[in-house]
């Protein structure tokens, strides 16, 4: 497990973006060969995305060989609609970049039998022959993806049905009103998360400090599902400086003192271009 603490917003979201470019560029992806990224949504990782469409415009990463699965949508919501994760995407992303809109991948919220939906959604990432690097980030309660406290860190991709304090979060996205936000989502499970290769979680602001602590200070627990990437072999969590409140200085020193050892011996990944 890595922790990455820059000192702001922008600069996790640059962090972050450099290291999925290059990830990407590292690979070498092809025709034969395509790179598969697992995707979020919600404000976190905007800056992110910025900054890839920025790199994409400069001519420094392609995504014509790049394969996209997105981690939920919400049920019952129009495609269309402004909030739907489909729209998320292609306004803040896809429609920027070169991706190909057939391998773009996003659970469908409207389908007919919404658990053939999940069931094939999971065929499809395994037939991509899983995936590489899966970015994710949390809300206040740990939860990934929608994966809400309580959640079985084993799980698969699913319907779920949202938490009170989650559609609270989210209501300022449908004008605060709770009887807009939908109560139910489609979900990848914890359990297809850990399957990735590698697994980035970009946490930021206060209000994610004490989301931090438990992913980092305390054990694994199912009421704070973000804690299960503690056991994955290749995990990253980048953060800024007001994430870290809730941690021990000790810690915060360890994992800075970590990063400088990474930066003297030069990171393999982000040596490919500049950290």
């Amino acid at each position: 497990m890595r922790l990455v603490i820059l000192d702001d917003y922008d600069l996790a979201s640059e962090w972050a973006a450099k290291y999925i470019r290059n990830r990407i560029i590292k690979f070498k992806p092809s025709p034969e060969r395509y790179f598969t990224l697992g995707l979020p949504t919600g404000s976190t990782p905007y800056g992110c995305y910025q900054k890839l469409i920025e790199y994409y415009r400069s001519g420094d990463i392609s995504f014509k060989y790049v394969k996209t699965f997105n981690m939920d949508e919400y049920v019952g919501l129009p495609r269309a609609h402004p909030e739907s994760y489909h729209s998320y995407m292609w306004n803040n992303f896809f429609k920027h970049i070169d991706i190909d809109p057939a391998n773009a991948h996003i659970l469908d919220g409207n389908a007919v039998d919404l658990e053939t939906e999940c069931q094939a959604y999971e065929k499809k990432i395994t037939e991509a022959g899983g995936i590489e690097l899966f970015v994710g980030g949390i809300g206040p309660d740990g939860h990934i993806a929608f994966n809400e406290p309580g959640s079985s860190l084993v799980s698969r991709t699913r319907v779920k049905t949202l938490a009170k304090d989650t559609i609270v979060a989210n209501a300022r996205f449908f004008g605060n009103d709770l009887s807009k936000v939908p109560t139910m989502a489609l979900t990848v499970g914890v359990g297809t998360v850990m399957d990735a290769k590698e697994v980035m979680i970009l946490i930021t602001g206060a209000h994610k400090a004490f989301a931090l602590y438990k992913a980092i200070e305390e054990g694994v627990n199912h009421m704070w599902t973000v804690s299960a990437f503690q056991q994955h072999p290749r995990t990253i969590f980048v953060c800024d400086e007001d994430a870290t409140l809730e941690l021990r200085v000790k810690t915060v020193k360890y994992f800075k003192g970590l990063m400088h050892v990474h930066n003297k011996l030069v990171d393999p990944v982000l040596s490919i271009k500049d950290q």
